[in-house]
């Protein structure tokens, strides 16, 4: 390793290894000043930012927990995952202020921590900043992260942590049913993970990497993880646009890129792709999220920048991702690769799970590796469901070839995926059910041809709002309470919802009214 190598680029600000690992010891060191201990768990509220890497290593150094929250969560969202995650302290960006300080009385938070944009970028970010700077609008009880990272001692203290069984991270996701449920994740799943795709895609200190993903999602992290343990370089994005994307790619030499295919074909799209240089690219991965990855776009790819497209993995947030994964000199359209090494994945009978499926057959994809998860927290019922015997039950549909290759068919589970993000029914129905006008909601994921799923939400009103109320009124309500990915863009209210019997939704029933319209 190269101390004085740059291991973080964002906007034109550059974070060796050194500052890394410095910062990321002053960072821990002031947590266990400030009683936070070997599995204590750490909420991190933050989009992508060099303090989001800092924050992330600094708590794992000390052996405490990681628990990532979506930065586009309102407050009902984050208030269920802290104190779900039973979060002692948390780090947010300034400009999540608001939410913060609503949600801050409803929780058991001992140690609040803001920090900026601004702290870690020059003064004229290149590309340009796509957010607002010098937000500053902090907590009366928030200590300022910048001013930690300035005064705490460089010394991490020295813990014992067991890579195979202590929990590293814990990680939002959710079932078939019920609201999300965090995913207790080891140093052993991550570092197996991360070791995988290093030597699998053969990264090296030489690459300079793209991070355009959201890191505080499991395949972003990964990522992340991956640049950092082959001593190569982050290049840190906080968002997508194509402009700044082929801009970072030309200035810094990209030679890794991470992508979904919408962004892909945004860039291809752009009146001024072909005036760029991407002959630093060495290798794209990317992600069928709303629009499914083909052959033909990936020629279109390789006729813009050299190299084509291939489609990255399959995996869970239960198993640290990455469970099959793609060679890139050996590509199969249609299909998410083979499994990692050591990792063994069956298609066995949806009608009876001790059966495995003949080449070929679909059923539902297990998965059982160094990679898998210790249970989900606090919820030993779901854990027994969903881990039995060592092997993940995924929920998910799919089959596998005579070459060893995974194809993903479908989802057993009723979660939808809009944009890449998973969206659990039970979740959007118990906040649209907060709205004084509602009686009861059902939501199911509609066919949506960009972000691949849209919600759509079957409401019961009151009798009082029958004549008052509107579906687009109630949309407009939800996009206030909601991350953008998770609010309905379709409300259709109905006199009744179909239950069973004993009064339990039936979800299926609803889809299978949109497959005949």
């Amino acid at each position: 390793m190269s101390p004085n190598k740059t291991a973080i680029v964002f906007y034109g600000k550059e974070v060796t290894y050194r500052e890394l690992d410095e910062l990321s010891d002053r960072f821990a060191q002031f947590l266990y000043s400030q009683g936070i201990r070997k599995g204590d768990k750490v909420a991190l509220f933050l989009p992508n930012c060099p303090q989001y890497i800092i924050c992330h290593f600094g708590i794992q150094k000390i052996g405490a927990i990681v628990g990532p929250c979506n930065p586009m969560l309102k407050e009902w969202e984050l208030q269920y995952e802290v104190n779900d995650l039973g979060a002692k302290a948390i780090i947010y960006l300034d400009h999540l202020h608001s939410i913060v300080e609503t949600v801050l009385p409803r929780t058991n938070l001992e140690l609040v921590i803001s920090t900026s944009y601004d702290d870690f970028l020059p003064e004229i970010p290149i590309p340009s900043f796509p957010e607002e700077r010098n937000s500053k609008n902090d907590l009366p009880i928030a200590q300022n992260l910048s001013r930690i990272l300035e005064v705490s001692p460089p010394t991490c203290p020295n813990i014992d942590i067991d890579a195979a069984e202590d929990v590293a991270l814990i990680v939002y996701t959710s079932g078939s049913t019920g609201l999300p449920k965090g995913a207790m994740l080891t140093y052993k799943n991550a570092l197996y993970k991360t070791r995988c795709v290093a030597e699998l895609r053969g990264y090296s200190n030489t690459d300079v990497s793209l991070s355009v993903m959201p890191i505080c999602h499991i395949a972003g992290m990964l990522g992340m993880n991956v640049s950092i343990y082959s001593g190569g370089t982050i290049v840190l994005l906080n968002r997508f646009s194509p402009e700044a994307t082929m801009e970072v790619i030309e200035r810094h030499r990209v030679t890794v890129a991470q992508t979904v295919v919408p962004m892909n074909i945004a860039i291809m799209n752009h009146p001024t792709a072909t005036a760029v240089n991407f002959s630093s690219l060495r290798m794209n991965s990317c992600t069928s999220f709303g629009v499914q990855l083909t052959e033909e776009i990936s020629a279109k790819w390789k006729e813009l920048t050299g190299v084509g497209l291939f489609e990255s993995a399959y995996g869970l947030s239960e198993t640290h991702t990455a469970d099959t994964m793609m060679n890139p000199e050996d590509v199969k359209f249609g299909t998410t690769g083979k499994p990692m090494p050591g990792t063994e994945i069956r298609i066995v009978s949806l009608e009876e799970p001790r059966l495995e499926c003949a080449v070929g057959e679909e059923g539902e994809i297990i998965v059982r590796g160094p990679g898998v998860f210790k249970g989900y927290l606090n919820k030993p019922e779901a854990t027994a469901q969903t881990l039995r015997d060592g092997w993940v039950y995924t929920g998910d549909i799919g089959k596998i070839d005579d070459e060893g290759y995974l194809y993903f068919i479908g989802r057993v589970k009723e979660m939808i995926k809009c944009s890449g993000y998973s969206v659990f029914p039970e979740d959007v129905e118990i906040m649209l059910n907060r709205h004084p006008a509602v009686v009861e909601s059902a939501v199911i994921g509609v066919s949506d041809p960009v972000r691949g799923e849209s919600v759509k939400a079957y409401v019961v009103i009151k009798p009082e709002f029958v004549n008052n109320f509107s579906p687009e009124e109630l949309i407009r309500w939800s996009k206030e309470k909601m991350a953008a990915y998770k609010y309905p863009r379709f409300v259709e209210f109905r006199d009744t919802l179909p239950k069973t019997g004993t009064g339990k939704l039936l979800r299926r029933k609803l889809k299978d009214g949109e497959k005949i319209h």
